[in-house]
C-alpha cells in the first residue's frame, strides 16, 4: 500500500519550547514506525481510524500517545485507509507537564482516552467540526495550554542533561554528565529514567540515531554520516540503524515515516 500525504504546518502559532505540531491527511498508509526522541501524540478526527500494531501482537486504534523511542526494533506498523490527525511531538522534559503522566509510565503506545479521559473525546469531536488546519492547531494548542502544569515536573539537572544530549546530537560522554551537575551517577540514572523514560545512555543513542537517520534521508552517504555523527565506523552505524529500525541505512533513507519530516516539522526534535 503506497501512502499519499497531505501535510500541514502551523503558520500562525508561536508554540512553546519543546512542542512541535503538524497535520496529516494520509491515504492508504502502511508505515514502519521509526523511533524518535520525543513523546508522540496522535489526535485523530477523520472518517478512518489509525491503527498501530506492536511487535508483541498488541493493537491500538484511534488517538494515542507513545513514549520516546517508540517503534524500537522496526516491527511496529501504523496503518489506515483514510487517516486525518494532528500529531504533536513533546520533548520528554516537558511531556509530563502536559500529559499528567511521566514518559516512563507510557508502555509502548496507549490510548489517549486512558491519559486524558473524556477530554480526548471532546477534542476529537471539536477537531472534526472545524474547517481548517489552522483552526485545528489552535484548538490543540489551547488544550495543551490549559493542561500545562504550573511548575516543571522534571528536575533542573535532568532537563540540563537532556539539553546537552540534544545539542550534541547524542555524541556526548554521558558518564561525565553526572559530575557536571553535581550528582552521583546512580542518582542521575535513576532520576533521568523515571522522568524521561530512558537512561541517559539510551537517550544519547536514540538522539544520535535520529540525527544520523535524517542525514541519510537527506541523501548523505553512510560513511560520511558515520564519521561525522559519533560512530566509530560505518559498521557501527549499520548496527545501530538495524537495531533501531530492523533495516539497513540504505533502506531507512527511504522510510516514509522519515521522508516527510522536512515538510512536516521545522525541527526534527523538540528541545
Amino acid at each position: 500500500m503506497t501512502a499519499t500525504w497531505d501535510v500541514a504546518r502551523p503558520a500562525l502559532l508561536d508554540l512553546p519550547a519543546g512542542v512541535g505540531m503538524a497535520g496529516f491527511g494520509v491515504r492508504g498508509a502502511d508505515l514502519r514506525v521509526v523511533p524518535h526522541p520525543a513523546v508522540m501524540l496522535v489526535l485523530e478526527f477523520g472518517a478512518g481510524s489509525p491503527t498501530v500494531d506492536s511487535a508483541t501482537g498488541g493493537r491500538q486504534r484511534g488517538s494515542l500517545v507513545a513514549g520516546p523511542g517508540f517503534g524500537y526494533g522496526g516491527a511496529v506498523r501504523a496503518w489506515g485507509e483514510r487517516v486525518d490527525c494532528v500529531q504533536v511531538r513533546l520533548s520528554p522534559v516537558v511531556a509530563h507537564a502536559y500529559l499528567g503522566v511521566s514518559p516512563a509510565e507510557l508502555d509502548g503506545a496507549v490510548s489517549l482516552d486512558d491519559v486524558w479521559d473524556r477530554e480526548a473525546v471532546r477534542l476529537r469531536e471539536r477537531l472534526s467540526d472545524v474547517p481548517s488546519w489552522e483552526d485545528r492547531f489552535a484548538l490543540t494548542e489551547a488544550l495543551l495550554a490549559r493542561r500545562r502544569a504550573d511548575r516543571s515536573l522534571v528536575d533542573r539537572e535532568v532537563a540540563w542533561v537532556w539539553s546537552r544530549i540534544v545539542a550534541g546530537h547524542g555524541s556526548v560522554r554521558v558518564e561525565g554528565l553526572a559530575a557536571e551537575v553535581g550528582w552521583s551517577r546512580k542518582r542521575l540514572w535513576s532520576r533521568f529514567l523515571s522522568q524521561v523514560g530512558l537512561s541517559p545512555k539510551r537517550a544519547a543513542k536514540l538522539v544520535r540515531f535520529d540525527h544520523a537517520a535524517h542525514r541519510l534521508v537527506a541523501g548523505e552517504g553512510a560513511a560520511r554520516v558515520a564519521a561525522e555523527s559519533g560512530y566509530t565506523d560505518q559498521s557501527h552505524l549499520n548496527r545501530d540503524v538495524m537495531t533501531f529500525t530492523g533495516v539497513t541505512p540504505a533502506n531507512v533513507a527511504h522510510e516514509p515515516w522519515l521522508t516527510v519530516d522536512d515538510t512536516a516539522w521545522t525541527a526534527h526534535e523538540p528541545q
